[in-house]
């Protein structure tokens, strides 16, 4: 059971983290791009922020779009809401565009975002290129943490 129901906070400056992101799959890099989004859409950003656990990007038309990706109402614009739901354009330059495009055509890689947030008044998502883990890759990395936790645990002891 969760301690005390605590939500684990995002990092100073982020809007919204993919903590699932380094669990389901293996980052190889990273990309900075923008997001195209409605007004209401910033503004529930900035209040509410965004889920990005089930979110993903991929091509479409020789654009890269943002799927899956949860930003929830904003209760002050009633009527003139946005889709929760609904894809979103990413800007990105045509090299990097292109660039990406050739390591998606990799066999078992896809662009997962990892996080959401504001630079210089301006949305933008991280989104990672990554390989999907297999159940063992996980049991693993699972087993490495506990082993890193005992360790800090018992220099802690000794001290």
């Amino acid at each position: 059971m969760a301690k005390g129901g605590r939500k684990r906070k995002t990092a100073p400056g982020d809007v919204a983290t993919n903590r699932q992101a380094t669990y389901r799959y293996e980052l190889i890099d990273t990309y900075e791009a923008g997001i195209a989004l409605q007004g209401t859409e910033v503004k529930a950003l900035r209040t509410a922020g965004a889920q990005l656990k089930d979110g993903y990007a991929g091509l479409r038309d020789g654009e890269m779009w943002l799927y899956n990706v949860h930003i929830p109402p904003y209760g002050p614009a009633a009527r003139e809401n946005h889709d929760p739901e609904r894809p979103r354009k990413l800007l990105l330059h045509r090299r990097e565009l292109d660039r990406i495009a050739g390591r998606i055509q990799e066999r078992g890689l896809t662009l997962v975002p990892t996080r959401i947030y504001f630079r210089d008044g301006r949305a933008k998502v991280e989104i990672a290129l990554g390989r999907g883990k297999d159940r063992f890759d996980k049991r693993q990395a699972i087993r490495e943490r506990e082993t890193k936790r005992d360790i800090e645990r018992a220099r802690a002891e000794a001290y």
